[in-house]
């Protein structure tokens, strides 16, 4: 009797802490100066660097618990309108931000959490803020398929803009290493010994080569870029749904692109991906990377299409 009342005990404390872990707001780790205005569009957000004259569009949207700076060192030249979308309840990564009130911001109607989510707020940003007719769309991992889905809501804006997706969650795709019902539930106590050590022995595989100091930077800040647990929940939640429902009939509100799908892929099964991505015909080519982790555009940056338009190569 002692004993199966000490065990009703340890349930309830364990259900408490972790309804409370689930909830509790994480320290922000990382922000940078950012020369910029920045929109709150609900709990996500879309910063646009300061650009007069750009002569190409870029709109990124980064991955689960990264955050807009995965692009910025990519996209630094300073003729290119930059635009990121930093997820719906996650931190954002700016230093004293300059924040822009905008009568076309909406209110996101989906769940927060959802790839439904962050596709309206990706949407506005395509909708609203592009200064040039070349608009490229970047997407990495979870940014591609908020990608796609913003494709579906507005095919129209999705006509003749270049479509980059580097090692994306595609429909019909599968994780690398799926998450089981009994570690999502353990989370609220597996992230915070996560955050403890970043990078370590038992997810080193996953992060591919680790020489590169912003890379490792950028996914030392991975724990601590989602404001909640919950938050983080929802994401995979939303990415194991999102990927079982949707069907490739969404590549044809892609004009045209490209897929990116890494050859030492730890997070996504990069077989899977390339044979979701070869549905889209030609509107899409696919290219197998070699020698590249599931951080494409930190590993082999090279391999990125050009974003300026054609004649007007880099630092010309």
């Amino acid at each position: 009797m002692e004993l199966a009342i000490a065990a009703v005990v340890v349930v309830v404390i364990a259900v408490a802490v972790r309804r409370l872990s689930l909830n509790r707001v994480v320290r922000q780790r990382h922000a940078e100066p950012f020369d910029g205005v920045v929109y709150r569009v609900g709990s996500a957000a879309i910063a646009e660097r300061r650009c007069d004259h750009p002569v190409a569009t870029v709109i990124c949207m980064h991955g689960f618990c990264e955050d807009l700076r995965y692009f910025t060192r990519h996209y630094a030249d300073p003729r290119l309108q930059l635009i990121l979308v930093n997820s719906g309840d996650y931190h954002l990564p700016i230093a004293n931000p300059t924040f822009a009130d905008a009568p076309w911001v909406r209110q996101p109607t989906a769940a927060e959490g959802s790839i439904e989510y962050d596709a309206q707020v990706l949407v506005q940003a395509l909708e609203f803020l592009p200064k040039t007719p070349s608009i490229r769309l970047h997407g990495h991992s979870r940014g591609g398929a908020v990608l796609l889905e913003a494709a579906a809501l507005r095919p129209d804006l999705f006509k003749r803009a270049e479509v980059v997706m580097e090692a994306p969650v595609l429909p019909r795709g599968k994780a690398h290493r799926a998450p089981s019902r009994l570690g999502l539930w353990l989370l609220p106590f597996l992230v915070p010994l996560w955050r403890l050590a970043p990078l370590n022995p038992s997810n080193r595989r996953i992060w591919g080569d680790l020489g590169n100091p912003r890379k490792r930077e950028l996914l030392e800040g991975l724990p601590f870029n989602p404001r909640r647990i919950a938050t983080m929940a929802a994401n995979i939640r939303s990415i194991e749904e999102w990927a079982r429902r949707r069907d490739v009939d969404l590549y044809r509100n892609i004009d045209h692109g490209v897929v990116l799908v890494p050859e030492h892929d730890m997070v996504l099964d990069a077989d899977a991906m390339a044979e979701s991505a070869a549905q889209a015909g030609a509107a899409l080519k696919v290219v197998l990377v070699p020698g590249a982790s599931h951080f494409v555009l930190q590993d082999r940056p090279e391999v990125i299409p050009p974003a300026m338009p054609v004649g007007l190569a880099a630092g010309a």
